[in-house]
């Protein structure tokens, strides 16, 4: 059956295909799957990562891997350098994957493999740690110079306190640097969005990365614009803004929300 998905899949997707025969089968499915990472067709060497990944979207779930996806790592380990850019973003997938259930082990790899790493390799161990970098994970920063900063300040101005849904929060950080050696700075900041139950959830969202000479301050202004979306509920009351630096919070400030329904009351 291996060996009929793995001629298909130049022509059809396979790697939903041999999931099964991976959860029921794993030790001899995945030695077979292993000699794949050599052949000769690209879509044949994709198949092995794709196919194996743990948590493949929209895909049966392999709760073994999931758990411990030590049996892949040979298959990825083959594929880091692979020649072609659609199998090496099929293995960076796989990797960020695994990150959600075992961070260290994705951080330790990373850190391993970034040593005299090409540019398709630094680009694919950088895009297998998105996931913990958004996270704030020490390692996986660090792993990019994005080490904790001691010398590096942050001050938080919002522009209301009060904002009426659907609206903007405005606000500015003041960086400064007060050491003399320059830092890599990586700013990032997160909502803590009101629940119905009256508790906050945090969600990060990508801001920049900076180089700040010693010495140096810079204001950086933003905005973040608070709408109806599909895959999240608003509620009235406070929520908080979050601002961190290499992974680490810094500084916050709490606003209070205001639902078109609480206008009037």
């Amino acid at each position: 059956a291996l060996a009929l998905l793995k001629a298909l899949t130049p022509h059809f997707t396979a790697e939903f295909g041999i999931r099964p025969f991976i959860a029921d089968e794993q030790d001899e499915a995945l030695a077979i799957i292993a000699t794949w990472t050599t052949d000769s067709d690209h879509h044949v060497r994709r198949l092995a990562s794709e196919g194996t990944r743990p948590r493949l979207p929209w895909a049966m779930r392999l709760p073994k891997l999931v758990a411990d996806p030590a049996p892949i790592l040979p298959i990825i380990e083959a594929l880091v350098d692979d020649e072609e850019d659609y199998v090496r973003r099929s293995v960076a997938n796989s990797l960020n994957d695994m990150a959600k259930d075992h961070p260290d082990l994705v951080a330790d790899f990373v850190e391993r493999h970034a040593v005299g790493a090409s540019k398709n390799r630094l680009w694919l161990l950088k895009h297998a740690s998105r996931t913990l970098v958004k996270k704030g994970h020490a390692k996986a920063l660090a792993n990019f110079g994005y080490a904790p900063l001691t010398d590096v300040t942050a001050t938080l101005t919002l522009a209301h306190d009060r904002i009426a849904f659907p609206g903007e929060l405005g606000f500015e950080i003041h960086l400064s640097n007060r050491g003399a050696e320059p830092r890599t700075v990586l700013l990032d900041y997160a909502i803590h969005h009101q629940k119905k139950d009256g508790s906050l959830t945090p969600k990060v969202f990508k801001g920049k990365s900076l180089m700040l000479a010693g010495g140096e301050s810079v204001d950086i202004k933003k905005r973040h614009a608070l709408r109806e979306i599909t895959t999240r509920a608003y509620y009235s009351g406070i929520h908080r803004l979050e601002i961190l630096l290499n992974g680490v919070s810094v500084a916050n400030g709490d606003f209070d929300l205001i639902m078109p329904r609480d206008k009037t009351a």
